[in-house]
């Protein structure tokens, strides 16, 4: 049986690159924080918040000191855990209070912002530059941040592997026009995302009906995956491309298997979307 409390589970390590390490740190139930470890500086930054305690465990394991978090979204489960991991920094680790970076428009729902961002701007994490996407839909104001020297799409609550988040404050169209920007990224780049909800994604997109090899191939390992105990995430775009209908609201193959060939693609993923929630 897979266990059902995500931090049970240990963290992944994704080698990025010569110096950089991305981790995959499970935390409440099903959501997922990501450390960031720039090996060569000795310094780590942390991508959402969602409880402190296995993230201060993996920063005492690399003896890295905690340059930035970064935060995605106003959402409780990404951003609760931000006080008592300063905390944990000073009292713990004997570290500073690290930065904490998040959107200029969503500041007001986030915790005090060292540095307020806008889309289109880049930022510095523990050394590694990243790109900064306005990704609403799931929330306003959601960001996801793109580190194109390491491969990595910090994504959270918008794309997610084999789906996308519920629309809870933006439109279909916006949440649309979010995932164009993002599935024009390099295809190798690796999708860091929010939640382990593979497992339910992948059942939604088979009960579509479309006869594709690769959704039936991913099915088969995402079952596998997780009966063995290991997490979904981080996932390969060109794997998105092919296998996740939020992303294909404008493949005519997808559209055929719904009955909604010819149909405006932000019809299409409006009525995907609003299917799911209902799933």
């Amino acid at each position: 049986m897979v266990s059902q409390t995500l931090a049970n589970n240990k963290s992944e390590n994704t080698m990025v690159n010569s110096t950089v390490n991305v981790y995959t740190i499970p935390c409440l139930s099903d959501n997922y924080a990501y450390v960031i470890h720039n090996i060569a500086t000795g310094t780590a930054a942390i991508v959402d918040i969602p409880d402190s305690g296995p993230i201060i465990s993996k920063i005492a394991e690399l003896g890295a000191t905690v340059s930035e978090v970064f935060l995605t979204h106003h959402h409780w489960d990404h951003i609760d855990g931000l006080d008592d991991l300063q905390t944990a920094l000073s009292t713990q680790l004997g570290q500073a209070r690290c930065r904490v970076i998040g959107a200029k428009a969503d500041a007001h729902r986030l915790p005090p912002l060292d540095e307020a961002l806008s889309p289109g701007q880049t930022v510095q994490l523990c050394g590694v530059k990243g790109n900064v996407f306005d990704v609403s839909g799931h929330t306003l104001g959601h960001l996801a941040l793109h580190m194109p020297d390491i491969n990595a799409l910090f994504t959270a609550d918008s794309l997610m592997a084999m789906g996308c988040g519920r629309l809870f404050e933006g439109t279909a169209a916006q949440m649309w026009q979010s995932l164009l920007q993002l599935r024009a990224l390099p295809s190798n780049t690796l999708v860091y995302s929010g939640h382990e909800y593979t497992a339910n994604n992948m059942a939604f997109a088979l009960s579509l009906g479309e006869k594709n090899s690769a959704i039936a191939i991913r099915s088969a390992q995402i079952t596998a995956d997780r009966t063995a105990g290991r997490f979904t995430v981080p996932s390969l775009l060109n794997l998105e491309l092919k296998t996740n209908p939020f992303l294909r609201a404008d493949d005519p193959a997808l559209q055929a298997s719904i009955g909604m060939s010819g149909n405006k693609p932000v019809e299409v993923f409006a009525t995907i979307r609003e299917w799911k929630d209902n799933f």
